[in-house]
């Protein structure tokens, strides 16, 4: 359309904002998240058996009742794994705002309401972003809509990412504050950036936090000195300090989660630099860039057949989201905002291509970039980019400023894409990818790329038609701008739905049956390895046989999927998590690690035939709530909650496992202390005998144990508890305070004095108080920018 067309002052003067546009917006992005997620108006729980909350569901149940029990926030989680701290090694959003919903509803409720109401977000804050620009209604909320219901951000769903999907729609809040901060010069908006940042760091998913860090940090710096209106030099200075400050006070919120956690790093199995092969792991695989307009290139959920093997969300930016982003290119009024983000996304995706190009060498650099993985995960800011040129290009559609040709040739892309997948083209390219061990998958999802083809196809011709046959001037302007989004939105909404899956409540979904109830009566006794060894895949993504939801019924594993347990433990278990068929066979393990159950899906197990002789059926076959087999077996030896030595030693680190695990040394006769420890051990020339005093053991709570002897310790002695060693851990003997130390590679050693009959263990998480205080003060700083920066707006007005 001409600028000289007499149309073109109409669209100039398109439809403004409607009365209360601030509720109807609000009213779009509920329907949108509600056209997703309904099923939760009817109690369902928005996980599947592939999702991390599946198993993950535990730890917010834990935390949920001790709060609900007035016992606070959790410090140690004796029930996974030998035990770990729960602050530190990152159970999930222990602090995030969540916690609060988690506290009054259901823990269930509270985490699908969690990631419905963050999709929701995801969209307003977008909106926000975009009209701190100026954009006018109409495109501000289809740019919103195009973030929000992107593959990268309501697929996360499905692998019940929750920490991603905070971050995600904390992104544009972020952004826009800082428009405000930076170009506005409101000072109340430094606090908002500080609270974007903590909240971001709660999540608690710092990688995604670092990417948002460094586009927020490019952004900040673009903002400063190439932005509209352009700053004088005082003013780029000190709004820049400002952002600096907010960043580190962001920061400083997050303490109470992240001081913990950096704590624990050189303890855990996630602290260490592992190479360049698994940090470029999970990169972006080049030829699914057309996921992004043809979601069913590569297949998705049970159809994908790509590199990375293991993909349960979606790159899909959408069809129509695309062709509205490709109108951005050649704006004169929006050129430079066109040219920062058309810089972030080839930036964001270089990164997220990985090791696939070497613009990754350069990256990996980075701090932290070492002992982390799949970079691909910085893919939501490239559909945070598509969305932002998305509202470009509808703003200039919408002022004549793109030509038919230009819809047409969308269109013929269309057509051609459909073609190649009605031939089979794409299928045998998609072959070419695809993982060996999915080679047969590419001809299954023949039909489901040829219907995504023509799907995408059908939304081009649909969204261009409609803006070919307004230009024609057979199409009202004011239903054009209800068009546009309505048909983003279902273009998104009709991919997106395949990965709301939902299943009954937790209390359906866990529930107790005879074999968890033989072991919740015993699990002061000993642990259960949670196991199966027959069935399908899916068995073993059965929460129940794997260790993390026997959690819910307060059973103590060896088991678990935690993911960032103790690195020692890991070692025990040669170096896999959960403990292997061959680690359960050891006789020496078992007794370490107190493990006297198996909790397995088969009859007596064949896996390691010289173990049928050691183990005795107790319960089984029963069928467990989520439809597994189930069957409790008991090993008959003595492998003690803990158990005094007559003495102990100082050894270094790689002889003492070593030897714990050497089938011919008896853990009974001495206790062997990590030479880095304070403990002055025994010269020993023989190993002594056993004392024959049985240690009882009583967990009172979480974080505590009691251990009462059946007669008072020898001199020299030493108490051994199966319970993981961790700084914080701390005793006292008879009233009496008395040191704590790592014993027998992992666990807790508390050298004893003669006479000694009573041992009690506590927990107190090292860095929680520090953590806690920074953070109160933080929020306290905060709290006062924002009083200081309205007084400060109030008196300018007066």
């Amino acid at each position: 359309m001409s600028p000289t067309d007499p149309r073109h002052r109409d669209t100039v003067a398109a439809p403004p904002a409607p009365r209360l546009a601030g509720l109807w917006v609000t009213l779009v992005y509920a329907l949108a998240t509600l056209a997703l997620g309904y099923p939760a108006l009817g109690g369902g729980f928005l996980v599947n058996p592939m999702s991390d909350q599946y198993g993950g569901f535990a730890y917010r149940e834990f935390a949920a009742t001790m709060l609900q029990e007035g016992h606070g926030f959790p410090q140690w989680n004796p029930y996974i794994l030998g035990g770990l701290p729960y602050m530190a090694a990152q159970h999930g959003d222990i602090f995030y705002p969540t916690f609060i919903l988690r506290a009054l509803i259901p823990p269930d409720a509270a985490m699908t309401w969690g990631f419905l109401i963050h999709l929701f977000l995801a969209g307003l804050f977008t909106y926000g972003f975009l009209r701190a620009w100026q954009f006018r209604f109409y495109p501000a909320l289809t740019g919103g809509l195009a973030y929000m219901l992107s593959g990268q951000v309501a697929s996360l769903v499905s692998p019940g990412h929750d920490g991603k999907m905070y971050v995600s729609a904390l992104a544009p809040l972020l952004l826009w504050m800082i428009v405000r901060a930076v170009r506005d010069g409101k000072v109340w908006a430094y606090a908002v950036i500080a609270l974007a940042t903590g909240l971001s760091v709660l999540s608690p998913h710092y990688q995604m936090t670092y990417y948002l860090g460094v586009l927020a940090g490019g952004f900040t710096l673009w903002l400063a000195f190439r932005g509209e209106p352009r700053l004088d030099r005082r003013a780029v200075i000190l709004r820049l300090a400002g952002a600096l400050g907010a960043a580190a006070l962001g920061m400083a919120l997050g303490a109470v989660q992240f001081a913990p956690f950096f704590e624990y790093l050189p303890y855990a199995s996630r602290g260490v630099e592992r190479g360049w092969e698994y940090a470029t792991s999970y990169s972006h695989p080049p030829e699914e860039l057309l996921n992004a307009y043809l979601p069913q290139f590569t297949g998705y959920l049970e159809h994908y057949s790509g590199r990375n093997l293991i993909k349960l969300h979606s790159d899909y930016l959408g069809a129509t989201v695309l062709m509205l982003a490709g109108a951005a290119f050649g704006s004169a009024s929006r050129r430079r905002l066109v040219w920062f983000w058309s810089i972030a996304g080839v930036l964001v995706l270089l990164v997220a291509l990985g090791g696939h190009t070497p613009f990754y060498r350069l990256w990996y650099q980075l701090p932290m970039m070492s002992v982390v993985r799949a970079p691909s995960m910085i893919y939501y800011l490239l559909s945070l980019t598509a969305a932002v040129l998305s509202a470009v290009g509808l703003e200039r559609i919408l002022a004549g400023e793109k030509h038919r040709r230009y819809f047409l040739g969308w269109i013929a892309f269309g057509v051609l894409m459909a073609l190649l997948a009605s031939s089979g083209a794409l299928t045998s390219l998609a072959e070419t990818f695809a993982d060996p061990r999915l080679a047969g998958v590419p001809a299954e999802n023949r039909a489901n790329l040829i219907v995504g083809a023509w799907r995408s196809l059908l939304f081009v011709a649909l969204l261009a038609g409609a803006i070919i046959l307004w230009d024609a001037g057979k199409f009202p302007m004011r239903a054009l701008v209800i068009a546009v989004p309505l048909l983003v939105g279902a273009d998104l909404w009709s991919v997106a739905r395949a990965y709301f899956r939902f299943s009954p409540p937790a209390e359906e979904l866990y529930a107790s049956d005879p074999a968890l109830d033989y072991l919740r009566a015993r699990s002061d006794s000993g642990r259960v390895v949670a196991l199966p060894i027959s069935g399908d895949g899916m068995a073993h993504r059965d929460p129940l046989l794997g260790g993390d939801a026997l959690m819910i019924h307060r059973i103590r594993a060896t088991t678990g999927h935690q993911g960032n347990e103790l690195q020692r433990w890991v070692e025990l278990a040669q170096n896999k998590s959960p403990a292997p068929p061959q680690t359960l066979g050891s006789p020496q393990w078992r007794r370490l690690t107190n493990t006297r159950y198996w909790l397995t899906n088969a009859p007596l197990p064949e896996v390691i035939p010289e173990l049928n002789a050691r183990l005795a059926l107790r319960v089984g076959p029963v069928t467990n709530a989520l439809g597994s087999t189930a069957y409790v077996y008991e090993f008959l030896e003595d492998n003690p909650p803990a158990w005094v030595t007559p003495a102990y030693v100082e050894a270094p680190p790689d002889a003492v496992y070593n030897t714990v695990l050497d089938p011919r040394f008896d853990i009974g006769r001495a206790a062997l202390f990590d030479s880095s420890e304070k403990v002055t051990g025994a010269q020993l020339s023989a190993l002594p005998e056993p004392t024959g005093i049985v240690a009882a053991v009583e967990r009172p709570h979480h974080e505590q144990i009691v251990v009462r002897l059946g007669a008072p310790a020898p001199a020299g002695s030493a108490l051994v508890v199966s319970e993981n060693w961790y700084p914080g851990w701390t005793a006292t003997i008879d009233g009496s305070a008395a040191p704590v130390a790592r014993a027998d590679y992992s666990f807790i050693g508390v050298p004893l004095p003669e006479g000694a009959r009573e041992i009690r263990l506590s927990f107190e998480e090292p860095a929680y108080a520090m953590g806690k205080a920074i953070t109160l003060a933080a929020l306290a700083v905060c709290v006062l920018i924002v009083v200081a920066g309205v007084v400060t707006e109030r008196r300018r007005r007066a």
